[in-house]
């Protein structure tokens, strides 16, 4: 069951370059497992088969953990992945699986899109990311 959810718009549909996305959530339960997930709602103008993205979660003890990771946005033939019946597609994505928290308290995870063209080294910006979200849902 969902914990915490949080979505946050994009203006003009376009992750910038140089956009932190910040979620905050508090955590009581130090015993059970949890699932966390990156959401990102997309449209047809995406224009890669891939996702790479910087996240960095902050402990309430200020300790962060930064996770570079990469998702498959679209299938070989260029179809976009994800659900939905329309050009907008809803992708629910793993960031940690199974994660037991240490401690009690207010936790920040701060996300951040790697998106480069092939062979060059300044970030782009994302056309047609409308929103990214994350949750945190209890495993039973």
């Amino acid at each position: 069951s969902i914990e915490f959810i949080a979505f946050q718009s994009l203006d003009n549909a376009t992750w910038k370059a140089q956009d932190t996305l910040n979620f905050e959530f508090q955590v009581t339960d130090t015993i059970k497992p949890k699932n966390l997930f990156l959401h990102i709602r997309n449209s047809n103008s995406y224009a890669f088969s891939n996702l790479y993205v910087i996240t960095q979660l902050q402990f309430p003890d200020n300790k962060v953990v930064i996770d570079t990771l990469q998702y498959e946005m679209a299938d070989k033939n260029g179809k976009l992945l994800g659900n939905g019946m329309s050009s907008a597609k809803e992708s629910k994505l793993f960031y940690k699986e199974q994660k037991i928290f240490p401690t009690s308290g207010s936790y920040r995870v701060k996300i951040y899109q790697a998106m480069r063209k092939q062979g060059e080294i300044e970030p782009i910006d994302l056309e047609g990311v409308q929103e990214v979200g994350f949750s945190l849902e209890k495993i039973y």
